[in-house]
């Protein structure tokens, strides 16, 4: 696009909406997509609070790439990135549709920076097994913005700010990944067991919970200088950054509230965040 005539035309493609909300998802296990479960449920619950949306932006855990891509195809694949699980979880398809209009207009708000429209990616399951629970019909337009593994936690939070106009647009922007997200230490034995955490997964849970609830942003961006249980809570920031992308679209005037919020197998949090 090298016009603003081009911006006006495809901004006039999604209809003016009330301020959507912005969401923060604890994806967890890839199962989750096929289980009955009570994160299935608080995903399902969500989704009743939700307005209508147009489209949905993602940004997820699983597209980590140098440089910034937003996927824009017609009708982006379900990608199953994982291994080791059922056939049954690798059957699922969601069939969503992508929207190169809406890439476009991503691609136009973050300039001077260049991003990759993407033809090749697609909806990996950081998007795709949770995005199910919300709009089981695939029937909202969904497309993935990646996170540049090469910038640091305070420049993702200030771009997530250049997508603001985008919630008037009826876009949903959802971040999805865990906070709590050390898979080398996953207690495989108790996964089932209700809310079940090592002592410092406990402590790193209640530091973050206590910045959001208070808008206390500053340090869950500068997570690598806080305590040694949001060390061990987060080995790699690949899980963590989409919940900056989610803070940073956050209003002073808006309401941050928790659920999901329970820890799992020790060593991940299902927490999950929504904004509006």
């Amino acid at each position: 696009m090298n016009t603003l005539n081009d911006l006006h035309q495809i901004s006039s493609s999604f209809s003016n909406t009330e301020k959507m909300p912005v969401l923060f998802l604890g994806h967890g296990s890839p199962m989750n997509a096929i289980e009955e479960n009570q994160f299935v449920t608080g995903f399902r619950n969500l989704a009743k609070t939700l307005p209508q949306p147009n489209a949905i932006l993602c940004i997820s855990a699983h597209w980590f790439t140098k440089g910034t891509k937003v996927t824009a195809m017609e009708m982006p694949r379900t990608i199953h990135d994982f291994g080791g699980f059922p056939q049954e979880l690798f059957a699922v398809q969601y069939p969503a549709k992508g929207s190169p209009e809406l890439a476009a207009e991503t691609a136009a708000l973050f300039k001077p920076l260049e991003v990759e429209l993407d033809k090749h990616w697609g909806l990996d399951h950081g998007a795709w097994s949770v995005i199910k629970h919300l709009y089981p019909e695939a029937n909202v337009p969904v497309i993935q913005l990646s996170i540049d593994y090469t910038k640091s936690p305070q420049y993702h939070f200030e771009l997530a700010k250049k997508l603001s106009d985008l919630r008037q647009k009826g876009i949903l922007i959802i971040g999805s990944g865990n906070i709590v997200h050390n898979l080398r230490l996953v207690d495989f034995p108790n996964f089932n067991k209700d809310n079940y955490g090592y002592d410092w997964a406990i402590e790193a849970r209640e530091t973050v919970n206590n910045y959001l609830l208070d808008g206390n942003f500053q340090p869950l961006i500068d997570y690598e200088k806080q305590n040694k249980a949001l060390q061990i809570a987060i080995p790699t920031p690949d899980h963590y950054l989409p919940l900056i992308y989610t803070l940073g679209l956050k209003d002073k005037t808006e309401e941050l509230s928790l659920f999901n919020d329970k820890l799992v197998a020790g060593s991940l949090s299902m927490t999950s965040v929504k904004i509006c």
